[in-house]
């Protein structure tokens, strides 16, 4: 199969020949259809996140077909369409797994970092940390659900039953998941970096109602904010002034 390589971080990948993988016990052999690019694939090749599996494979947004499954896998058939997120493997058995937090678990291992990623014609998948995906959704516009749409939305989950909802930084987990707030009938307000116009005007046209520097003040007083942003300063820290209470803010770490 054709695979793109990172032989060592901070060098260019490289479009590799390599053998098809057999699936192990419990997992899924993956004829890939579409992978993302996220940011974090990035921080992996320029050496931002210590310790990568070398050579590697990344892609962490994998869509693809099951072409051979593992002994023990029951949850796929052949043929079937799924996803690949960012966890790949836990241990199941520390308190954050059994608590259903497993991106806590210590032994964690994560696609396209520790593990090998949708970056080829072919990946391996725990049966465990994949979804199956609905027809309706294409394969390009569902590969970005399995890492900006996933942590988008559990940050939502986090922000309670606020109406009036703040997202700070306005990139891709930030546009689809005001999309799904809007949907949910949640008043969205947008900020993005300082005289960014034009992430501005995209937020509006996702469905925020006011949009503006990560510096200014809403119109009204928010319930809750979810802080996507890269950098501390873009939200005041204790005391956001967005609310009096100050009731939720909800930074977002993968």
């Amino acid at each position: 199969m054709q695979a793109m390589i990172l032989p060592v971080i901070r060098q260019s990948l490289q479009l590799t020949e390599l053998s098809v993988p057999d699936p192990g016990p419990e997992q899924v052999l993956i004829q890939v259809r579409a992978c993302g690019v996220c940011r974090t694939d990035l921080h992996v090749v320029d050496g931002e996140l210590p310790e990568p599996k070398l050579p590697l494979i990344p892609g962490h947004e994998v869509v693809g077909q099951v072409a051979a499954k593992g002994q023990r896998v029951e949850r796929f058939a052949i043929g079937e369409r799924v996803g690949v997120p960012w966890l790949g493997s836990t241990c199941g058995t520390c308190r954050f797994c059994m608590a259903g937090r497993e991106n806590l678990c210590d032994q964690a291992r994560f696609t396209g970092y520790q593990l090998d990623g949708g970056y080829a014609e072919y990946t391996l998948a725990e049966q465990r940390f994949c979804f199956s995906l609905p027809a309706k959704i294409d394969n390009a516009h569902a590969a970005p659900l399995l890492c900006a749409g996933l942590i988008g939305y559990r940050s939502l989950v986090m922000a309670g039953d606020a109406r009036n909802l703040g997202i700070y930084g306005f990139g891709a987990a930030a546009h689809i998941i005001a999309q799904v707030a809007r949907y949910q009938g949640r008043r969205i307000f947008a900020f993005t970096r300082d005289g960014d116009t034009a992430g501005q005007e995209f937020a509006r046209k996702m469905g925020a109602e006011w949009a503006g520097g990560s510096s200014a003040y809403p119109p009204e007083e928010l319930d809750a904010a979810i802080l996507f942003a890269p950098e501390g300063a873009s939200c005041p820290w204790p005391c956001a002034p967005w609310s009096k209470e100050a009731r939720w803010c909800v930074p977002v770490f993968t």
